[in-house]
C-alpha cells in the first residue's frame, strides 16, 4: 500500500510557503566570528524547477495525492492552483546533488556533537533521510542584503536626533525591512553615524514600543538568543518563551541558535537549559537541542507511522502504571512535521481518540505544553500561529512580551504571516489588526499593526 505524505485535511484558508526555511538570495557574510561554513551549509546549490516536488520546510503540502492514501482525500486550498504531484519525499533525479555536511552541525565549537546511532532524538532508519533544509533567512550570522541602505540609516538618525523622537518615522522604516536589510541598515548606521542603532532605539523609546523596535533591530537570530537568555535568567524559567523559540524548529535553525548563543554568552545553550529544567522535561529539551529531527523532505513511511502509533498507544493509554514519557518525547521530538501529521491522523483513525487528548490526559505542566505545541504546530502551522497570537491577547490583561515576540517573529516571513492572518480570520472571526488595536495603545499599537500589514 503506497502512501505519500499524509495527514488530516487542513482548514480552507489560503495555502502558501509560510515559514519555509529558505536559502537566502544574498551572498554569505564576510568576516563572521564563526568558523567558515561547510560547503553547501548556508545555501543550497542552484535548484532546478520544482516539478511538483514538495518544497522543503514545514510548509510543504501536508496532504497525500488523490488516490494514494488510506486517509481522507486532500482538501484543495483556497485559490491554490493544482500542481502535479510526486511521491512525497522522493526528490527528482538531479535536483539535490549530494552535499558534504549540508545542513548538518559543523565541527566544534559551532554545532552539536555528531549524531549517534539510536538513542533519544535520533530519527529511525526506516524513515530514510531527505535533503536537509538550509537555515531560515536571517539565521546566517552577519549576512546582509547587497543593497545600499544609507538613506534608511540617515532617516533613522534624523528621527532620533535633536529634541524629541519621530516615532512614526521609526515605525514606517523599520517595520517593512526584511532580516538581511535590517543587518545592512545597522551596518550603514554604524558606518555613517558612528552610533549603534539598537542602543539609540533603546535610549529614545520606552515600554513595549521600545521592545518591539528592539526585536526588529536585533533580527530573528539575535532576538531568539535574547529571548532564550531572558527565559533562563533569574529565578524560574519562562517556559512559554522557551517553547516559542525552540520547539518545531528546523535542525539548521537550532544549530544556528546554539552557535549564536555560545558566541554572545560564552556558554552552551544546552548547559543553561539543563541548569534550569528538571528531570524528564530536561531530557525532552536535550532531545530538541540535539537537532536530529527528520528533515521535512524525508518520506512518510506507512509502516513506520503504524509502528509509531502502536508505540504511542503502549506508552500512554495501554500503560497501566503511568505513561512512558520519554518514549513519547523521543517520537515527537525526532519526527518531521509531515510525519507527526500522519501519525496523529492514524492514531485517531485506529483508536478513535485525538492524540492531543491523549497527551493532555497523560502529561502535565511544561512537558504537556511542549508536546502539544509540537503536535499542533505539525498538524496545522497557520492555525497554531493564530492561536498563539490569540492566547497572548485573551483573558484579563494582554501578555505583551509574548505578543511583541510573536508578531515580530511572524512579520519576518510574509508568506507565513499571511497564512496566520487568514487562519485568525477563519477561526476567530475577526481581523488580526482589529484585535491588536483593541489590546494595545499609542505607538505600541501602531508598530504591532504595521508589522501585521507587511504581508
Amino acid at each position: 500500500m503506497a502512501y505519500y505524505g499524509g495527514g488530516p485535511p487542513q482548514p480552507p484558508y489560503p495555502q502558501g510557503s509560510y515559514g519555509q526555511p529558505s536559502a537566502s538570495p544574498y551572498p554569505p557574510p564576510q568576516g563572521s566570528p564563526y568558523p567558515p561554513p561547510q560547503q553547501g551549509y548556508n545555501r543550497p546549490p542552484p535548484q532546478a524547477p520544482m516539478s511538483g516536488y514538495p518544497p522543503q520546510g514545514y510548509n510543504q503540502p501536508p496532504y497525500p495525492p488523490q488516490g494514494h492514501s488510506p486517509y481522507p482525500p486532500q482538501q484543495a486550498p483556497y485559490g491554490a492552483p493544482s500542481l502535479p504531484q510526486a511521491p512525497y519525499g522522493a526528490p527528482p533525479q538531479g535536483q539535490y546533488p549530494p552535499q558534504q555536511g549540508y545542513g548538518q552541525p559543523p565541527p566544534a565549537p559551532y554545532g552539536a556533537p555528531s549524531p549517534q546511532p539510536g538513542g533519544y532524538g535520533a530519527p529511525p532508519p526506516q524513515y530514510g533521510s531527505g535533503p536537509p533544509a538550509p537555515p531560515s533567512t536571517g539565521y546566517v550570522h552577519g549576512q546582509q542584503a547587497p543593497v545600499d541602505m544609507s538613506r534608511e540609516a540617515d532617516m533613522l538618525r534624523s528621527a532620533m536626533k535633536g529634541f524629541g523622537t519621530d516615532e512614526k518615522a521609526l515605525i514606517a522604516i523599520l517595520s517593512r525591512l526584511d532580516p538581511l536589510q535590517i543587518n545592512s541598515v545597522k551596518a550603514a548606521f554604524q558606518q555613517r553615524h558612528r552610533r549603534d542603532l539598537l542602543s539609540d532605539i533603546e535610549k529614545e523609546t520606552s515600554g513595549y514600543f521600545r521592545d518591539g523596535l528592539a526585536a526588529i533591530v536585533r533580527g530573528p537570530l539575535a532576538q531568539d538568543v535574547h529571548n532564550l537568555h531572558e527565559a533562563l535568567a533569574g529565578l524560574g524559567t519562562k517556559e512559554t518563551l522557551l517553547n516559542d523559540v525552540l520547539l518545531s524548529r528546523s535542525n539548521a535553525d537550532i544549530n544556528a541558535i546554539k552557535a549564536h548563543y555560545q558566541h554572545i554568552y560564552h556558554r552552551s545553550l544546552e548547559s543553561d537549559v539543563r541548569g534550569d529544567l528538571s528531570m524528564k522535561t530536561e531530557r525532552l529539551f536535550t532531545m530538541i537541542l540535539s537537532a536530529r529531527r527528520a528533515e521535512e523532505s524525508s518520506p512518510v513511511v506507512p509502516q513506520q507511522t503504524d509502528a509509531d502509533v502502536a508505540e504511542l498507544y503502549r506508552a500512554t493509554e495501554a500503560n497501566k502504571v503511568g505513561a512512558d514519557q520519554l518514549t513519547v518525547c523521543s517520537i515527537l521530538s525526532s519526527r518531521s512535521d509531515g510525519q507527526i501529521r500522519a501519525l496523529s491522523h492514524a492514531y485517531a483513525a485506529k483508536y478513535h481518540r485525538q492524540l492531543a487528548d491523549v497527551l493532555r490526559k497523560n502529561f502535565s505542566g511544561h512537558m504537556e505544553d511542549a508536546l502539544l505545541f509540537m503536535l499542533q504546530a505539525a498538524e496545522d502551522r497557520a492555525k497554531h500561529d493564530a492561536t498563539l497570537l490569540e492566547d497572548a491577547m485573551k483573558g484579563m490583561g494582554t501578555k505583551d512580551v509574548l505578543l511583541v515576540n510573536r508578531v515580530v517573529r511572524l512579520h519576518w516571513d510574509r508568506a507565513r504571516l499571511g497564512q496566520a492572518k487568514a487562519a485568525y480570520r477563519h477561526f476567530f472571526r475577526r481581523e488580526l489588526a482589529e484585535r491588536i488595536r483593541g489590546e494595545t495603545r499609542g505607538d505600541y499599537e501602531r508598530l504591532m499593526v504595521a508589522c501585521t500589514e507587511v504581508a
